[in-house]
């Protein structure tokens, strides 16, 4: 069998304003065909399909239309699970519909785990593979708020209840396997954050999270499980080193931190003996790139990009000595008339002069809610000694205030 595992599509995600959904209708263009190409018969989406609770119809059309045309492709079966992006209510509601098409969709956390159990057959109708669908996991789920409750005691009880519902489900699963008599193996998917997993500047997940909060142990994980394919981070990678404890990755860049990352999707071989994973490349679909340094570099290279008829949104970052109070005009007329697009321009130069005046004018696109809480700490004279405590209750707000936004169609 094999399965390709995937995650944190975040359709309907914009770039500074910019609509993306030509990227996402080649993206998903492509991926019907690595689905023929490879053979994949079962499609692993572990969250955030959606960039929030209240999609667009035009993102909304592109998702549907795409697992519509799966099994024409060949993939006799779609697992998709929410993410924290997702709305719980949106993801589950065709979800009679979609099983028709053998979609199975979780979006929530069930009543009882073996709900969160997906049996898939092979096509004579026989269970060949047990997936434990396990959404995104929210903190009002597994977590029983108590007054007098430290900063530290939420994290410990939020790592000890996800924790907890893994082993559930893991020995649902078990029991499970057993009752059908078969030699199955087991997949698990979720969408959470583990210790040590790597994020990028402006990726939207490092915003969500300080020191341990939510961050789960890779020893978690119960040893039933062949295979974990999770979503959250949009780097790809191993967790504690595993070969078969894995983030797939953003398969868009979602900022241009992650400009010219490398950008994959993982295709499992499952057979008697186990599991071999195989890195799929993603190709690039718009290229971003930022450039940075003086006014010299910054024209050059954006010079060689036109000439080369490249088509490319630029994050252009000035970091020359002389103050260029028209950079924003400069790079206008660089760039009229070619396929070049500078989406962001951030003038260092006078950003340090204006800020020596005390009068620093940033736009909120310059910052994060981070940058946005700590100017506001600085404002108000908080003492230094203050800020590592305030910052930890901000980010739970930020956390909390995310979810209601996702649960809001409930």
């Amino acid at each position: 069998m094999k399965i390709l595992h995937t995650s944190d599509w975040h359709i309907g995600r914009a770039l500074y304003g910019r609509k993306r959904y030509r990227e996402y209708e080649e993206f998903l263009d492509w991926l019907i065909g690595c689905i023929e190409t490879e053979g994949v018969e079962v499609l692993l989406l572990a969250g955030d399909v959606f960039d929030n609770g209240t999609p667009s119809n035009m993102a909304l059309e592109l998702y549907y239309r795409f697992l519509c045309r799966c099994a024409a492709a060949g993939c006799r079966h779609v697992v998709v699970t929410a993410g924290n992006h997702d709305s719980p209510s949106l993801i589950n509601a065709p979800r009679e519909v979609l099983r028709f098409l053998n979609v199975h969709v979780v979006g929530s956390i069930a009543e009882a785990v073996k709900d969160e159990l997906v049996v898939l057959n092979d096509g004579e109708g026989k269970p060949e593979l047990i997936v434990c669908a396990v959404p995104y996991l929210r903190d009002r789920d597994i977590r029983r708020a108590e007054a007098g409750e430290t900063f530290e005691d939420k994290g410990r009880k939020l790592v000890e209840g996800i924790s907890a519902h893994y082993r559930d489900v893991g020995a649902a699963a078990v029991a499970r396997r057993a009752e059908l008599g078969e030699a199955l193996h087991i997949i698990a998917m979720g969408h959470l954050f583990t210790s040590g997993g790597q994020t990028v500047e402006g990726d939207g997940v490092r915003e969500l999270y300080v020191g341990t909060l939510g961050q789960v142990r890779a020893d978690v994980f119960p040893d039933c499980f062949a295979y974990l394919a999770l979503g959250h981070l949009h780097t790809a990678q191993r967790v504690g080193g595993s070969e078969f404890r894995r983030y797939s990755g953003a398969p868009l860049p979602m900022s241009f931190g992650e400009a010219g990352g490398h950008k994959i999707m993982l295709l499992l071989n499952v057979d008697d003996s186990g599991v071999a994973v195989q890195e799929v490349p993603v190709p690039c679909f718009q290229q971003l790139e930022t450039v940075r340094g003086d006014w010299s570099h910054i024209s050059g290279r954006i010079s060689a990009l036109k000439n080369s008829n490249s088509s490319v949104w630029l994050e252009v970052i000035y970091e020359g000595v002389d103050v260029i109070g028209d950079l924003q005009e400069r790079l206008r007329e660089l760039v009229d008339g070619t396929a070049v697009e500078i989406l962001r321009a951030k003038n260092m130069r006078l950003v340090e002069r204006v800020m020596s005046r005390m009068a620093m004018e940033e736009t909120l696109d310059d910052l994060t809610v981070a940058d946005v809480f700590a100017r506001c700490l600085t404002a108000n004279e908080v003492p230094l000694e203050q800020h590592a405590e305030l910052v930890a209750v901000f980010q739970e707000a930020v956390a909390a205030l995310h979810e209601d936004d996702t649960l809001g169609q409930l």
